[in-house]
């Protein structure tokens, strides 16, 4: 082996010098020449890559979350910023004196409230009382013309209960047929309750919930509902009494002329007895009784309208009403 390398050294002419290098480290420069073949971009840097490495990186900009989300633009709003200031602590007098006029301007507002609130009031009151005392007015003249109308229809049931007792040959049946006409009436009361209803609805008012008008109204209102019992009462007794009379008999003529007023009806009567007046008589003394309680109570009633006038004019000085005419005074019911 060592004679054949020697011959292939001699064919070439070229011996080996100091510097070549050794066979082995032949082999190892090639595998590395074949490494570097393969990337040429490490072994074989270009003016370029150089060019790139001289100059500064640029920062890249920084993608915020909301540009990626929302593509509109951004509309930036400037924050105004209170300044911050140092305050300095106030003595206790200023805070005291600034709790003091807070109270004064409430307390002021509270007083002027209440001054308005009475202003109202008071006008409400006034308008309420002026409308019951002509109420009042009213019911005075009315329950004067009761009284006078229900007196002399007790009268004329004295009158004809005397009559009546008398023997049936002696008696005036004309007579007793107007006495017996007259007492077949009554005269109706009919208050005036508007300004009673409108003043109990306000009650709440300090003008009427201090004073003693409610006590007036509780015996006024107690006192009108006894006269309308009596009312029924003696509309039952005629009824009951007087109309079974008149119907058996009062010729038709008569009964025409004594309710018409047109006539006086005249002495002729049918199918009456003895015993007919007897029993008239009796029943004309239940008439004569719930009569004159109807008279009472009517009196009672109106002394009741006259107190509460008083009272009321006194206590808070209506305007007067003065009103042309007179109320009307109800006629007697027959």
């Amino acid at each position: 082996m060592r004679k054949n390398n020697q011959q292939s050294t001699n064919k070439t002419g070229n011996k080996p010098g100091p510097g070549d290098p050794k066979p082995g480290n032949k082999v190892k420069a090639e595998k590395i020449k074949a490494d570097t073949a393969d990337r040429p971009e490490k072994n074989n840097p270009g003016p370029k890559i150089k060019h790139l490495r001289k100059q500064p990186l640029e920062p890249v900009p920084e993608v915020k979350e909301t540009d990626t989300q929302n593509s509109s633009p951004k509309i930036e709003m400037d924050v105004l910023h209170h300044p911050q200031l140092d305050h300095k602590p106030k003595p206790w007098k200023e805070y005291l004196l600034e709790g003091f006029m807070i109270f004064i301007a409430v307390m002021m507002g509270f007083i002027a409230e209440n001054i308005r609130e009475d202003i109202t009031n008071n006008q409400h009151v006034k308008q309420l009382t002026s409308q019951l005392v002509h109420d009042l007015k009213a019911d005075s003249i009315q329950l004067k013309g009761i009284d006078s109308g229900e007196t002399a229809i007790v009268k004329y049931n004295d009158t004809l209960i005397n009559l009546l007792q008398q023997p049936l040959k002696k008696a005036d049946t004309k007579r007793m047929q107007k006495l017996v006409t007259d007492s077949h009436t009554m005269w109706i009361f009919h208050p005036s309750m508007g300004a009673i209803s409108a003043i109990k609805n306000e009650l709440h008012l300090k003008q009427f919930s201090n004073s003693k008008i409610i006590n007036h109204f509780s015996v006024y209102e107690s006192h009108i509902e006894l006269l309308h019992l009596d009312q029924d009462i003696n509309l039952q007794y005629q009824r009951i009494y007087l109309d079974p009379f008149l119907t058996a008999h009062f010729t038709p003529s008569n009964m025409v002329a004594a309710f018409g007023k047109s006539s006086q009806p005249n002495a002729q009567m049918r199918n009456l007895t003895q015993a007919d007046l007897d029993q008239l008589a009796s029943d004309m003394v239940l008439i004569r009784i719930i009569s004159i309680e109807m008279v009472t109570d009517t009196r009672k009633l109106e002394k009741d309208a006259n107190n509460m006038l008083k009272y009321v004019t006194k206590q808070y000085q209506p305007e007067d009403r003065n009103e042309k005419g007179t109320p009307e005074i109800k006629k007697p019911r027959q």
